[in-house]
């Protein structure tokens, strides 16, 4: 039986419980604060997946010129990524459709691993070089990483805006 997941968007008061997830997840005690959450809350909104009270996993996002883009993904290592991942995905997804978004992106690092790649694939998401994105999402993409090279994206939408709304 597959877990189940409470997904809910995080609020300024859950600044020292993430920290504290994301130093356990990450295995790396104290390298965040709750006043570096608090401060990353002025960027980006987090969805949380919770168990039994517990953060498990969570998505940092943000939604500007059309575009949905996920800034910040992590998960327990005692948790099933694609579980987790799925419901946080499309969580974000249904509230970027909300926001009349076109399209969900993420940056991949350099040389992004196999593994990478076929994990966002199972959630829709396809690879793209950034030269071959539609101008206007080429352009916001550009406003968040000048160096990006390969992105990931998700069309939410299928009729693109043309002209400004």
């Amino acid at each position: 039986m597959a877990p189940e997941y409470q997904i809910r968007r995080a609020k300024l008061d859950d600044a020292a419980a993430i920290a504290d997830f994301v130093n356990r997840a990450r295995r790396k005690s104290g390298e965040v604060n709750r006043l570096m959450v608090a401060q990353r809350f002025s960027e980006v909104g987090f969805m949380l997946a919770e168990s039994n009270g517990q953060i498990v996993a969570m998505l940092g996002w943000q939604v500007e010129n059309l575009i949905a883009r996920v800034t910040d993904f992590l998960v327990a290592p005692t948790v099933n990524p694609a579980l987790a991942g799925r419901a946080l995905v499309e969580r974000i997804e249904e509230q970027a459709k909300t926001l009349q978004a076109e399209a969900a992106m993420l940056f991949l690092p350099p040389r992004p691993s196999p593994q990478l790649i076929a994990f966002w694939e199972q959630f829709g998401y396809k690879e793209h070089a950034f030269d071959a994105l539609p101008k206007q999402w080429r352009q916001a993409a550009a406003e968040w990483n000048p160096n990006a090279t390969n992105v990931m994206v998700k069309v939410l939408r299928e009729d693109m805006v043309r002209r400004p709304i």
